[in-house]
């Protein structure tokens, strides 16, 4: 290895822990500096997430050319665990001017970011989904699914492509609002930023108040109200069906899962079903708003509104006297940044989770011939095989067992689940990363690292969403735990994707390992309302349940009072 210029630190060799050893296919790999992503990836992911990965690192790519940003992503899937690197795409000497290039191009995407949206990739993506709504799976020939099959990890490439064109602008336009807050106001009043940004609801909040709407219908009809209380969560489905008194509720609650039920309980993974194949998340979840007093979610989303335009008078009454280029550009970021936080959660709602279902859709057609065939045990299994076995699966049937390798693969990720993944791998690499605008969105949105604790009974995290609450904590590592939230517990969970906010009408305080002020968990947090720390990094390894907690949402700091 040659020696580091002088002033610069030499790569540094990040040997994994013996019950994490690496095989690198290709040595290159390990002069990267890999990182664990606990907030989309916190578990094993089978192997078909590989080419889901693919899809990611290639969409990426593609809308970073766009840009001309001089980095690119990509995933890298090390021992069941999604891990993540940034790589250079010119060479050192012009990642500088090819930076402030970047720059300029994202710059004209934020100010017309709505009609972006709005105009551009939100149609073209419906057009999309209707490619997959439109294709009979079931009817088609073996060579049809296999071409159609084709042509979706095409469509994903394209849907991820999408994801990123208007991904970078709306998490750049939120993080340069807070910055030029802070520039106005003062570097403490940053989080106030986001009360600027509140209370205009999306798709993730509309989804959230249905299903509390559905669960005040359940207390008014006796019949519906019996079976929710005392039948167990998997019981309940069925007991409905078989109850004539419960139809029209029925009806409701099937119409809620085919609006926002094309979701599963974890980001993109095709192992995890979704909410309209498997609806114990939704149903746990009207269960326990059942025993909650009635409240009306729509006036609490009113009030935030109202905070927001009385913040925004005066902001801009504390500006007046400021050079107009200043106010300007202050409405400017603002409306940028009201629209990206919108289309953050938005476009979660139509790509990562109801384009991401659509696809599992295709993968279980797959799977269910594979079964009928007798190379697979069950439809569920395909997702352990490789999208090139996948391929000649469907291409050589009734031959091509595939039991076994299943029954490896499978063994394979219990065996790591059991295993915290170190959260680098590969080589550190010299210095800190480039500070640019939107290296630190990026901060901003998977989070900083923690500071440590000045106090052995505190943990430090990113500041998430303003309050202070007190209550007992309850640490919660996947849905299937959710049902023991009680009203004004605090949660504390790994992280927060979209499938997890229904919790926060229970929740007192939200407390997570991963994610930091433009995360999803601490938007939607601000949109209930409730304080939120984010980005501990050790919340769900320290904290136990029962503990009382004390979150201070403004500090970014948890207090173990008990």
């Amino acid at each position: 290895m040659t020696a580091a210029p002088e002033g610069h630190e030499a790569p540094t060799p990040i040997p994994p822990p013996s019950n994490f050893p690496v095989t690198w296919e290709n040595p290159e790999d390990e002069g990267l500096f890999w990182q664990t992503d606990p907030m989309h990836f916190p578990e094993p992911t089978t192997p078909i997430m590989v080419r889901v990965g693919e899809a990611i690192n290639e969409g990426f790519r593609l809308a970073g050319k766009v840009y001309g940003m001089p980095v690119t992503l990509r995933y890298h899937r090390i021992n069941t665990y999604h891990y993540k690197t940034i790589l250079p795409v010119v060479p050192p000497e012009e990642m500088e001017a090819q930076g402030k290039r970047a720059e300029a191009n994202l710059q004209l995407a934020v100010g017309r970011l709505w009609e972006l949206w709005d105009s551009e990739v939100l149609p073209e993506f419906k057009g999309i989904l209707a490619f997959w709504e439109t294709f009979d799976l079931r009817n088609a020939s073996m060579p049809a699914l296999l071409a159609h099959l084709d042509e979706t990890w095409d469509k994903l490439v394209r849907q991820w492509e999408m994801h990123f064109l208007i991904g970078f602008p709306f998490l750049l336009s939120p993080s340069l609002f807070q910055e030029i807050y802070q520039e106005l106001f003062g570097e403490e009043r940053g989080l106030d930023a986001y009360r600027l940004l509140q209370g205009f609801g999306n798709k993730t909040v509309e989804g959230d108040h249905a299903l509390w709407e559905l669960s005040r219908k359940a207390l008014v009809s006796p019949a519906v109200h019996r079976i929710l209380a005392e039948k167990e969560t998997s019981d309940v489905l069925t007991t409905l069906e078989n109850a004539p008194e419960a139809r029209g509720f029925l009806k409701e609650l099937h119409a809620y899962l085919e609006e926002y039920g094309q979701r599963t309980d974890v980001f993109a993974e095709m192992g995890c079903p979704g909410w309209i194949e498997d609806p114990t998340t939704p149903i746990r979840n009207l269960k326990a708003f059942l025993a909650q007093p009635d409240r009306d979610l729509s006036a609490e989303l009113a009030a935030l509104s109202e905070e927001r335009e009385r913040s925004i008078a005066q902001a801009r009454a504390d500006i007046k006297g400021y050079p107009q280029p200043v106010v300007e550009q202050f409405d400017f970021l603002l409306k940028a940044a009201q629209d990206g936080t919108i289309i953050q959660e938005d476009h979660n709602h139509w790509m990562d989770q109801r384009g991401m279902y659509k696809v599992r859709q295709v993968l279980l057609e797959f799977g269910r011939r594979f079964t009928q065939a007798g190379v697979i045990e069950d439809p569920e299994d395909v997702v352990y095989l490789t999208s090139d076995e996948l391929r000649e699966t469907g291409s050589g049937l009734p031959q091509g067992d595939r039991r076994d390798v299943v029954a490896q693969r499978k063994a394979e990720m219990d065996h790591f689940r059991r295993i915290q993944p170190p959260p680098v791998l590969g080589t550190q690499p010299p210095g800190p990363p480039p500070d640019d605008p939107m290296g630190r969105a990026m901060g901003r949105f998977f989070g900083m690292p923690p500071q440590e604790p000045s106090e052995p009974n505190v943990i430090k995290g990113n500041a998430g969403s303003r309050g202070l609450a007190r209550g007992p904590a309850r640490v919660i590592l996947s849905l299937a735990q959710s049902g023991k939230l009680q009203k004004g517990d605090i949660l504390v969970a790994p992280s927060t994707m979209p499938a997890w906010t229904p919790l926060f009408a229970t929740a007192a305080a939200v407390v997570t390992d991963a994610g930091g002020v433009l995360c999803h968990c601490a938007i939607v947090a601000r949109e209930y309302n409730i304080p939120a720390v984010v980005g501990t990094g050790r919340a769900t390894s320290v904290i136990q349940d029962g503990q009382t907690l004390e979150v201070d949402g403004d500090a970014g700091e948890v207090r173990i009072i008990s």
